[in-house]
């Protein structure tokens, strides 16, 4: 199994260097590949802030990632909720936290917005702090 960075998910995701793409795609068929996930979100936030990608096309693009048989994301049950509740209106970093948090009975915020839209999609008790 080989992990992977950041920058080889861009590459893969955007094409925007066919070369490393082509290596980055060639790496992926090479053998099982383990994503921590904290590769997931610095690439969701590359994909959303540097390249100006539309949520659609992020969570498309995760999901048909994530679909292939030899990729093996860090906790992926949380991945998989992470991005389902993206695409419900949370911040797709404030989602990857609340999903992270399903262990615990509470979660505290400062943000009233993230606040308001996590406790519509999760059970856990969210504390305005």
């Amino acid at each position: 199994m080989i992990a992977i960075d950041t920058n080889l998910l861009v590459r893969i995701l955007t094409n925007d260097d066919p070369i490393q793409a082509r290596r980055a795609v060639k790496i992926l068929q090479s053998d099982d590949v383990f994503i921590p996930k904290t590769v997931i979100l610095e690439t969701q936030w590359v994909l959303h802030h540097a390249y100006a990608i539309n949520k659609a096309d992020i969570i498309s693009g995760f999901q048909k990632l994530l679909g292939l048989s030899n990729i093996f994301p860090e906790n992926s049950e949380t991945v998989t909720q992470a991005i389902s509740w993206y695409s419900q209106g949370l911040d797709f970093a404030d989602a990857l936290h609340l999903a992270s948090s399903r262990r615990s009975d509470k979660f505290a915020t400062f943000d009233a917005a993230f606040a308001r839209k996590a406790q519509k999609v999760s059970s856990l008790h969210i504390i305005k702090a």
